[in-house]
């Protein structure tokens, strides 16, 4: 009368196996993020690594913390740095941020 009969739809198809082509964007992501974030990250921490082991008597420096100094020794995971006329601080080896060109200390203005 008022309401109308109700009739059951027919079953949807089974949705297909996900198939090569809808994990393609998925892929690409992982690259993407390999390419941009993981390889440079690992080259800067590998050229990282090399300049520590290189360190030797009279490099300039620069160390995380902003000093500036002239290595002094080297010796097992430590450097001994002058920072100044006298003053000498001994630190660990990957403390050391930056390896300075030859007499970048001297042309630095002291106030």
């Amino acid at each position: 009368m008022l309401i109308s009969e109700a009739f059951a739809q027919a079953a949807a198809p089974a949705q297909a196996s996900p198939d090569f082509l809808s994990l393609l964007p998925l892929v690409g992501i992982f690259v993407v993020f390999y390419l941009l974030l993981i390889r440079p990250q690992a080259k800067k921490a590998k050229e990282q690594k090399l300049m520590i082991e290189a360190l030797q008597k009279g490099d300039e420096v620069a160390t995380t913390a902003g000093e500036l100094g002239r290595v002094v020794k080297v010796s097992g995971n430590y450097v001994i740095l002058q920072i100044a006329e006298n003053v000498q601080v001994v630190m660990q080896k990957t403390a050391i941020q930056t390896l300075l060109p030859k007499g970048t200390l001297n042309s630095i203005e002291r106030e």
